[in-house]
């Protein structure tokens, strides 16, 4: 076998996984920016917006991406994770003595049975613990919007983690595509050169 033939058959062979890596980076770019589309308009339907530097207290005044975003609207996933966990995943923690949406749902259900026997047997403390059973109904309320609004947010985030990898994948995929483009059009090249004619596999016929 000639080198020319080789060289084809490489070139080609090149040429075809060059435009299948292209329809796959064109596929992933799409993936992508669906995914980034998406993610901004349902964050910018939340009409969430960034506490002002101003209006920051405590240990959330000094973290970084609550400084970068003050005053922002919400509309990309790298914020909707800063504002998941540092703005809520904090104020969550000075509800009930930081206390989760279950447990403070354990303690309220203990809290009724508690106030409802105390009723019954007409003992003095049973306004308190009444009282006690409302504040922790409005601590599981509380809890269960903070929480819930804040795992929506980090799927928003990991929604939009993936439309990073995806984009990530198709420059990868153009780049190789790109680098396979160069190398069959130097092949292609080669095939036509004197070089080409020179006998690579068997033996040349006389």
């Amino acid at each position: 076998m000639k080198r020319r033939t080789l060289d084809l058959v490489f070139s080609i062979g090149g040429l075809l996984l060059v435009v299948l890596l292209f329809v796959l980076g064109l596929v992933l770019n799409s993936q992508a920016n669906f995914a980034h589309n998406y993610v901004k308009t349902q964050l910018i339907e939340q009409k969430i917006t960034f506490e002002a530097a101003a209006n920051q207290t405590g240990v959330q005044s000094k973290i970084p991406c609550l400084i970068q975003n003050a005053g922002k609207p919400l509309t990309t996933g790298k914020q909707a994770e800063c504002y998941a966990n540092e703005q809520i995943g904090i104020d969550v923690l000075k509800v009930n003595n930081g206390l989760t949406f279950a447990q403070t749902a354990s303690e309220a259900i203990a809290l009724q049975t508690r106030a409802k026997a105390a009723q019954k047997s007409g003992a003095p403390n049973a306004a308190a613990l009444e009282a006690q059973y409302q504040t922790a109904l409005n601590d599981k309320a509380t809890l269960f919007e903070g929480q819930t609004e804040r795992g929506l947010l980090l799927t928003t985030y990991g929604f939009s983690i993936l439309g990073d990898r995806a984009q990530q994948a198709a420059w990868v995929c153009f780049v190789i595509a790109l680098v396979l483009l160069v190398a069959a059009i130097a092949g292609l090249v080669h095939a036509f050169t004197p070089a080409a004619r020179a006998q690579v596999l068997g033996v040349a016929k006389s």
